[in-house]
């Protein structure tokens, strides 16, 4: 089962999930990047470009999922290089720092709880994230188009690609895509009919939305939510 609520970390989210079954729980990419634990052990999700399969770890999961942009800073290390994958903590820290940390997570009341202290702890000192970042997310998430998220906040095309792919690990037009993609879903989840929720999101007509949908889900529209629309 799959429960989450918010951090004590500004904009991030802590969850806990214990799959049924190996395999289960297709993850869905959402522009974030997360702080794992299983079994004992400290991993990082990179962002996402398309559905993400879990293989056949079984057990319980704790993340701390932190707003869209805001991880690299935490973690030391530009979000490409962590683009679709799944990695040990220790690929990215001193091994002997991170079997520190690990021993504190395991220590503490439930792993969930260990992760959020950790996370604030490396928040606490680090830059703060770029504000200029939560703009561009904004922007986007709102549907303004990127060339004018651009000129809006004063940078040039290159510049912004740049910015993102260190901030989000892609470009802010594959950012626009998933972030419009997360609008699409929650309408279609209250029930909006798919032509209805098309036009509301953003896509030019329900093909789009449809295509859209298979490429970076890797399912349709109404499979995905569980039934027809």
């Amino acid at each position: 089962m799959y429960v989450e609520r918010a951090s004590r970390l500004p904009g991030a989210v802590v969850w806990t999930n214990t799959p049924s079954r190996p395999g289960v729980g297709r993850v869905l990419p959402d522009g974030c990047m997360d702080l794992l634990w299983h079994d004992g052990r400290l991993m990082v999700a990179g962002p996402d470009t398309r559905a993400y399969l879990p293989g056949g770890a079984t057990g319980p999961w704790a993340g701390v999922r932190f707003y869209p942009g805001t991880a690299p800073t935490l973690l030391g290390v530009p979000a490409h290089e962590l683009r679709d994958r799944r990695v040990e903590l220790t690929d990215l820290w001193p091994a002997s720092r991170v079997r520190r940390l690990a021993d504190r997570v395991n220590a503490a009341p439930d792993p969930a709880t260990g992760l959020e202290e950790l996370a604030l702890r490396q928040a606490a000192g680090a830059d703060a994230p770029d504000p200029l970042l939560r703009q561009v997310v904004a922007a986007l998430d709102a549907g303004r188009p990127v060339a004018a998220t651009a000129d809006e906040l004063g940078l040039g095309a290159r510049q912004l690609h740049r910015r993102s792919l260190t901030a989000f690990g892609y470009g802010p037009k594959t950012l626009a895509r998933i972030l419009r993609l997360r609008r699409a879903l929650e309408l279609a989840r209250a029930g909006v009919p798919f032509a209805r929720t098309a036009a509301r999101a953003g896509y030019a007509d329900q093909a789009h939305l449809a295509r859209e949908v298979r490429e970076l889900a890797g399912l349709p529209l109404g499979e995905l939510l569980g039934g027809g629309g």
